[in-house]
């Protein structure tokens, strides 16, 4: 047996707040929107990875989610846009990533990275 991916579920009320932070501000595509359910994601083909931490790395908080992102600038530009504030960072880490904590709607954490 092999697995094939693994799906980030986050409880919520409001699909629209959803669609505002992972689609408009952070791009993703809507692949299925059933009412009660609606994913987010995009077509390029990703890794499958599950990460079990006992802290977020520079002494932060573990983040709910980790997305990795080609422009970390873009990303960030976005935020403040749309007037997210940032957690952390940007932060240079010494393993390896840029990266800034946002949370989203739901109050989720969420590692907003790229590889350097």
């Amino acid at each position: 047996m092999k697995v094939k991916r693994i799906v980030a579920n986050i409880e919520m009320q409001d699909l629209s707040k959803a669609k505002h932070f992972y689609e408009e501000v952070l791009g993703l595509d809507q692949l299925m929107n059933q009412g009660f359910i609606a994913t987010y994601g995009s077509h390029v083909k990703m890794a499958t990875q599950i990460s079990f931490l006992s802290e977020g790395g520079s002494g932060t908080p573990v983040p709910d989610l980790s997305i990795e992102v080609d422009d970390l600038d873009d990303a960030l530009t976005r935020m403040k846009k749309a007037e997210i504030p940032i957690e952390y960072g940007p932060a240079e880490e010494p393993w390896g990533v840029r990266r800034f904590y946002v949370r989203d709607p739901f109050g989720k954490l969420i590692n907003i990275l790229s590889h350097l």
